[in-house]
């Protein structure tokens, strides 16, 4: 198991939680920034190192760099809505893209969502209409990474569920992969990849077949109708 250091981005809930609490389990250090919550206080429980701030804020990103120093394995799986129709999932992430370059990572990897980048035109138009903005932020941050000359891996979780791991997530570089899984499941592969190197310069999708979905069910639909 690697010892570099991970700083997380987005740690104080969900995938970055749970991903936070694998790491530690296994003693990895890890750093997080996160504003002064009592979230941010379960991190430093779990022996996390907390630098207080805000991904949307330059200073705090280069804070928390400077704490996880050079080589870490970079991961953000920041998310949320800001004002005038902007989303941190493109601010938040472009500012780690940006602190990143001055610290020499390992590499940045990126949790988007499933219809980012190359999978956009498998988009369905319910998909459009609920979440289209959101992943369309999500493709800019992963376009800006592309470009910075980082090493890097994106990781896009289909529909995202609660619940204890099933340990039936894929990872796929199928465009048309759509359905949903467990944010357990996502950490867990999350956990197994980000130190690979074989995945550098990689974007997988991440679903879990047994898990029902309306995607799926349309799927199916359409291949009937069609046959």
């Amino acid at each position: 198991m690697s010892t570099r250091t991970v700083l997380l981005f987005g740690a104080t809930r969900g995938v970055g939680r749970l991903m936070a609490e694998r790491l530690r389990e296994r003693g990895r250090p890890v750093v997080a920034l996160a504003r002064v919550s009592e979230r941010a206080e379960g991190l430093a429980q779990l022996g996390v190192r907390v630098i207080h701030g805000d991904v949307t804020d330059a200073d705090s990103v280069t804070a928390a760099f400077r704490a996880a120093g050079e080589s870490a394995v970079v991961v953000s799986t920041v998310s949320g809505a800001l004002e005038k129709s902007r989303f941190v999932d493109e601010v938040g992430n472009m500012l780690v893209t940006d602190a990143a370059r001055g610290w020499n990572p390992f590499r940045v990897v990126l949790v988007t969502a499933v219809g980012c980048g190359e999978t956009r035109p498998y988009r369905s138009p319910q998909a459009v209409e609920a979440f289209g903005q959101i992943v369309d932020a999500k493709t800019r941050a992963e376009n800006y990474l592309r470009g910075s000359g980082l090493p890097y891996l994106l990781i896009r979780p289909g529909g995202l569920l609660d619940g204890p791991p099933s340990g039936n997530a894929e990872l796929t570089r199928a465009p048309d992969a759509h359905g949903n899984v467990r944010r357990a499941d996502v950490a867990a592969r999350l956990e197994e990849v980000i130190d690979r190197w074989d995945c550098d310069g990689q974007a997988f999708s991440v679903i879990d077949p047994t898990q029902p979905s309306a995607a799926r069910r349309r799927q199916r639909q359409e291949q009937r109708a069609s046959q």
